[in-house]
């Protein structure tokens, strides 16, 4: 690929000094226009680096288009096994032994399979395997919320500028569950760089260091790009193992892997085998979040229970919204809810909804936030001063919106009007948002609001948003498999500027009652991907029928199913972690 093209699509952030191109890297959102005429580019959770969710440069898809005939399914691509990462779409990329070039998506799967196709076509480009996954009965106690086997389960993310993709994988080798780090190549998905084993240790007490352990953490959060280094966060296999998981932060420099200083969130609250408790960071998938000061943000989950009523502490770090310094140094802000305790005691995790962080905004308080969580509490927060632990009083937010039960991350857009807007998808309704600012305050007002999907499993669901600039605005969501009937993923569009619904359709299967179907949308260059239980199904403007490619029988509108178990741990209180 001649290098200049690259260079449009990637802006300043080819300058050699690294400083200069890592903040660069964090201004531009990887939702990345290419020069004139070329494609979009999704190459990280949720679009962006501030996890807007919000593709602005879609020309093909209109509302009045996905309301018509003429937009559905294209076609459904088996694949190896369950995909619990969003996938990610380069455009123009290269493939070694080709003559020609084309829009690419790649896809990882829970097997630690790698796959790269044309969306065109539906031609398999490429296919890696990095080794075999780890079964589900290695689990700690057998935790069920997952597939059968454990491999890539967080979405990559993926540097342009050199053509490679970061992930971690989960491997059995030598009978021991392993993660690795691995760059690989867009072009051929082979190791750029040696992959590293992930291990640490931490001498966070002068009595008790503090160990990673491969086999009872779960690396779930996507991975984050900033500061010229590769971020992962890491959880816990169903609070099953409450001495040993911890919610870790991990980093590695992009160009060799070479392995920064690990930050686990850790809580001191008794003497001992409980000396130190979970503070998970796993947040449905979602990644965390980076702005241009190159701070990390995350959303960590619940303790275990302390013992003998011992009371909150100050920086104690469950149920908190963190920013972290690119070194992972330090956190340099926080934000508990007041009612910490009373999450960690139910196991509603703040944890169980990502991180969204808000472009620059006129009015008093530029730099803001959403996070929500399992009990549907939305915060608004100011990024600069995210308000601290107040055991005795009111939060100190910007502000607190019930928004329903919240296994999701918020969305962002513009409107024609100029007005920013931020789109819930707690419990099982969308609500679109203005962000209205004073000359002193800034508030979240309610505009509009969905009817209800049929969403079960757990509440909460992924979206994205597609538009024109500020036209043609579309918000696309995937709602959970219902908890009675065709255990079906649907993928749904809605006219923003009303939400009323678009199209629905089912768009892949999830026979997992347990293992959370976190499945995001993804918009790009006019076709909308969605990847599930062992397959990738592709929307757009479809040709006639007769010329419709079909290269699997989920291509079927109405899919077919292997039995479904429900066991006793299918609940909202300590699922999915």
């Amino acid at each position: 690929m001649p290098m200049d093209r690259r260079h449009v699509k990637w802006g300043t952030a080819t300058l050699c000094n690294t400083a200069l191109r890592s903040l660069a890297v964090a201004l531009v959102a990887a939702f990345i226009p290419a020069a004139a005429g070329a494609g979009t580019d999704v190459t990280t959770y949720h679009g962006d680096a501030m996890r807007t969710g919000w593709n602005s440069t879609e020309t093909q898809l209109t509302p009045q288009q996905v309301a018509s005939r003429s937009f559905g399914l294209l076609r459904s691509i088996d694949l190896d096994d369950q995909v619990d990462a969003q996938p990610l779409v380069v455009s123009d990329q290269p493939i070694d032994g080709r003559s020609s070039i084309s829009d690419v998506v790649y896809v990882v799967t829970e097997a630690n399979s790698v796959y790269a196709f044309d969306p065109s076509s539906g031609e398999q480009l490429l296919h890696v395997n990095l080794g075999p996954a780890v079964p589900r009965s290695m689990l700690p106690g057998g935790c069920l919320n997952n597939g059968q086997t454990i491999g890539i389960a967080s979405t990559p993310a993926i540097d342009l500028a050199h053509e490679t993709m970061y992930l971690v994988s989960y491997t059995l080798e030598n009978g021991t569950p392993t993660y690795r780090i691995h760059a690989l190549s867009l072009r051929n998905l082979q190791d750029r760089i040696a992959s590293r084993v992930i291990k640490s240790v931490v001498n966070a007490s002068q009595s008790d260091p503090v160990r990673f352990d491969a086999r009872v953490n779960r690396q779930r959060a996507g991975l984050a790009l900033a500061n010229g280094n590769v971020y992962a966060a890491f959880a816990s296999f169903c609070d099953l193992k409450t001495s040993a998981s911890r919610g870790w932060v991990m980093g590695w420099q992009q160009d060799t892997l070479k392995p920064l200083p690990s930050h686990p969130f850790v809580d001191r609250k008794a003497a001992g085998a409980l000396a130190w408790f979970l503070s998970s960071i796993w947040m449905s998938g979602s990644a965390p979040a980076s702005d241009t000061t190159g701070r990390l943000y995350m959303v960590t989950g619940n303790k275990i229970e302390v013992p003998n009523g011992a009371p909150a502490g100050e920086r104690e770090m469950s149920e908190s919204v963190a920013a972290v310094s690119g070194d992972l140094r330090l956190v340099s802000e926080y934000f508990t809810p007041q009612n910490r305790d009373e999450l960690d005691a139910a196991d509603l995790d703040f944890g169980a909804g990502g991180i969204m962080l808000l472009p620059d905004q006129d009015g008093p308080l530029p730099h803001l936030a959403t996070a929500a969580g399992k009990d549907g509490m939305l915060y608004l927060l100011d990024r600069d001063h995210l308000g601290g632990f107040s055991a005795n009083g009111a939060d100190k937010v910007v502000g607190k919106y019930a928004i329903g039960g919240c296994f999701c991350v918020q969305s962002y857009f513009v409107g024609r009007d100029g007005t920013p807007r931020v789109v819930t998808s707690g419990g099982v309704n969308i609500m679109v948002w203005k962000v209205v600012a004073s000359a002193t305050t800034v508030r979240l007002e309610r505009e509009v609001t969905s009817h209800p999907l049929n969403s079960g499993q757990f509440p909460g669901f992924m979206t994205m948003i597609s538009s024109n600039g500020t036209d043609n605005t579309i918000i696309w969501a995937v709602s959970h498999p219902p908890n009675d009937g065709p255990r079906n993923v649907t993928l749904h569009a809605y006219d923003a500027t009303n939400a009323t619904r678009l199209f629905s359709e089912p768009a892949g299967t999830w026979p997992n009652f347990d293992g959370t179907a976190n499945v995001m949308p993804v918009v790009a260059n006019g076709k909308v991907y969605v990847a599930a239980y062992r397959a990738l199904s592709i929307f757009g403007l479809r040709v006639p029928t007769k010329n419709l490619v079909s290269l699997s029988p989920n291509a079927a509108p109405s899919i077919a199913l292997p039995p479904a178990v429900a066991t006793a741990d299918e609940q909202v209180a300590g699922a999915a972690k």
